[in-house]
């Protein structure tokens, strides 16, 4: 081996490795993704030799064969060039293109003339309240999140068989193009077809807008239909990120209660030009609109000519009999704006959710989205057609009606055995539990105290709208990325930390 490569230490191929490489991938990937990464970092100069296989499957304890393939397709890509007797050389052009760094190119201007941030921000969106998680909330044992991905529900051979589907070539040909205000027909049709009518709601093509989520869709409707004089009411206790969104475009917002019932409905609705709802599960009580208030609310928006914006958030994760369909389905008006979401209930990260909305209105939407990032992923948005087309999405939401049934089971038998003081509205088809502590309790700390045992809970404060005044004693309990059996012993211990936290106060 030349000088040159010696010089690396052999620990440094065994620390880049483990750095620089994804344990996802095959050992042929990370090998590659290995060297690209010390290429492209200045790891390896152009025209640096890189080790032997042989040295290299040694260092790194795999097959010789494994180092030999990486190394072709490396020549291939042009990041390594091969020399006959020599070995294999990092390419002299690999970076030619690439703008030269400055030494400190992340390096602070502390002097007067630096920018004054302070003075050209229209607001600090960091310093609204938000619903935290932990970020290892995965690794907890005993994680009472809401919504949060399943790994034990989620379809992986199915969605997997999906996006392989979506790769041939006729489907490339459908959505590699740049479809600029469109979406993917295939799932407006799906969407339309199948989605849409579990919940009562029947729409044309023209009317449906895919988004990336459902908060996306909240932004996208405050930012075509809010102004600052704009007057929007809104659930409180209600939806801490759709009041953000509202908020960061309107000084009105006007806090409506909500009770047993689902939101109060009343003259005070006439003063409001837009209504955001959740009347299918309110967030966070989960309590469904009553039939009698959903007929009145829709009456008020035509008396004061303002419109309802209806999130129906949970509408993949019901179960048990008796769902009441979406507001949308009995709008005669063109008065109610539906956002609905596809993987909220088995993977958020997926990100796509959509609009159900008056023709004029959707295509004013389809423009402004296209300002912002043209169209959500078209690739996304045909494997998830043809995950609903399959029958995929289906039994998946069937799987869950199952699964979320038993753990609401669990869930309300461990409350009544194990925190009887505590006050839960009962569970009927969601996927949380809104639960009222006694007088003395901080939610706030109490979920400090618990996440230090391994419990993760929700503290309920962040959801009322007035933040100094908000109640301390809420929580929101979720159950979709628990396993049944880890309820009971969750709540036992959460009723422990409880216990010592009331000694402590009491103290």
């Amino acid at each position: 081996m030349s000088s040159q490569a010696s010089m690396l230490k052999p620990v440094l191929w065994e620390r880049l490795f483990e750095r620089e490489s994804a344990p996802n991938l095959s050992l042929q990937g990370r090998v590659r993704q290995m060297l690209v990464s010390a290429i492209l970092s200045g790891h390896l100069p152009p025209g640096a030799p890189v080790p032997s296989s042989r040295y290299l499957a040694d260092q790194l304890r795999i097959a010789r064969n494994t180092v030999v393939f990486a190394y072709q397709q490396l020549v291939s890509e042009g990041y390594l060039e091969s020399r006959e007797r020599s070995g294999h050389f990092v390419s002299a052009d690999v970076l030619q293109g690439r703008a030269a760094q400055h030494p400190d190119p992340y390096a602070v201007n502390a002097a007067a003339d630096a920018v004054r941030w302070n003075e050209r921000l229209r607001f600090r969106p960091s310093r609204q309240r938000n619903i935290v998680k932990p970020q290892d909330w995965q690794k907890q044992p005993y994680p009472f999140v809401y919504g949060q991905f399943d790994q034990d529900l989620f379809p992986t051979a199915e969605w997997r068989e999906c996006c392989i589907k979506a790769l041939s070539v006729l489907d490339i040909r459908s959505w590699a193009p740049d479809l600029i205000t469109h979406d993917d027909p295939a799932l407006i049709e799906q969407i339309r077809t199948q989605v849409l009518p579990r919940r009562g709601v029947w729409a044309d093509a023209e009317e449906i807008v895919i988004t990336v989520g459902a908060q996306h869709a909240l932004y996208l409707l405050a930012d075509l239909l809010v102004n600052e004089d704009t007057v929007v009411g809104m659930e409180d206790p209600g939806y801490p990120d759709a009041r953000n969104i509202f908020a960061s475009h309107t000084r009105h917002l006007l806090p409506l209660p909500v009770d047993g019932q689902g939101l109060c409905t009343g003259t005070h609705l006439l003063g409001c030009d837009y209504i955001f709802v959740t009347p299918g599960h309110q967030c966070p009580t989960t309590v469904t609109l009553s039939e009698a208030r959903r007929e009145t609310l829709l009456t008020l928006a035509r008396q004061a000519d303002s419109l309802i914006i209806e999130d129906d958030f949970e509408s993949e994760s019901r179960w048990g009999a008796g769902a009441i369909p979406a507001l949308k389905s009995q709008d005669r008006d063109g008065r109610v704006i539906y956002v609905g979401s596809l993987a909220k209930s088995f993977a958020p990260g997926l990100r796509i959710g959509y609009i159900v909305a008056p023709r004029e209105l959707a295509a004013e939407l389809r423009a402004l989205r296209r300002l912002m990032l043209r169209h959500p992923s078209a690739y996304i948005q045909r494997a998830f057609s043809l995950f609903i087309s399959l029958g995929h999405h289906h039994s998946l939401l069937r799987r869950q009606s199952q699964s979320y049934q038993q753990r609401g089971a669990e869930l309300t038998a461990a409350l009544a055995r194990w925190l009887p003081d505590f006050t839960a509205v009962p569970i009927t088809g969601s996927s949380s539990c809104w639960l009222q502590g006694p007088a003395w309790l901080d939610a706030t700390e109490l979920s400090h105290a618990a996440l230090a045992e391994g419990v993760v809970v929700e503290p309920g404060n962040v959801f009322f709208m007035d933040g100094a005044s908000a109640p301390r004693n809420f929580l929101r309990v979720g159950f979709t990325s628990i396993r049944a059996e880890h309820i009971g012993p969750g709540i036992e211990k959460l009723a422990q930390v409880v216990r010592r936290y009331r000694l402590r106060a009491a103290a």
